[in-house]
C-alpha cells in the first residue's frame, strides 16, 4: 500500500471515529451507551497505528457530519412543512434553513481536508531528502 492512500485511510478512519463519537454523544439518553464502544476500539487500532498522527485531521472533518445530517432532516425548512394524506396531515413547524446547515458542513469538512492536505505536504517535505553539495 503506499503511503499516500494509507494517509488517506487514516483520514478516513479518524473520521468515521470521531462521527461514531459524535453519535453516542448526541444519542447519549438512548442508544449512545451501546454505540461508544465502537469509537473507543477504534481509537485504540488507529491510535497504535504507525504514524496514525497524519489521519487525525479526519475528526475535524467528521464534525461535518451532524450537520449534514440536521440539513438533511430540514431539507422542507425554512419555516413550516405540512404534508396530507387520505388519512389526515401533519406539519412541521420551525425547521432551520438546510443551506446554512449544509454551507457550514461544507466549511467544516474542507476545514479538515485542508488541514490534512497541509500537514501531509509538510511532513512530505520534511521527509524529503535535501541533496547533497559537492
Amino acid at each position: 500500500m503506499t503511503l499516500r492512500r494509507r494517509d488517506w485511510l487514516l483520514f478516513t478512519g479518524w473520521a468515521l471515529t470521531g462521527a461514531a463519537y459524535l453519535l453516542a454523544l448526541l444519542s447519549v439518553l438512548s442508544i449512545g451507551l451501546f454505540i461508544l464502544p465502537v469509537p473507543l476500539i477504534a481509537t485504540v487500532v488507529l491510535a497504535t497505528r504507525h504514524d496514525a498522527r497524519r489521519g487525525l485531521p479526519g475528526l475535524v472533518s467528521s464534525a461535518s457530519l451532524p450537520l449534514f445530517l440536521l440539513g438533511y432532516l430540514n431539507r422542507h425548512g425554512p419555516g413550516t412543512y405540512c404534508t396530507t394524506s387520505t388519512y389526515g396531515g401533519s406539519c412541521t413547524e420551525g425547521l432551520l434553513d438546510p443551506r446554512i446547515l449544509l454551507a457550514v458542513g461544507a466549511l467544516v469538512l474542507a476545514g479538515g481536508v485542508t488541514l490534512f492536505l497541509v500537514t501531509r505536504r509538510r511532513t512530505a517535505v520534511v521527509r524529503a531528502p535535501s541533496p547533497r553539495t559537492p
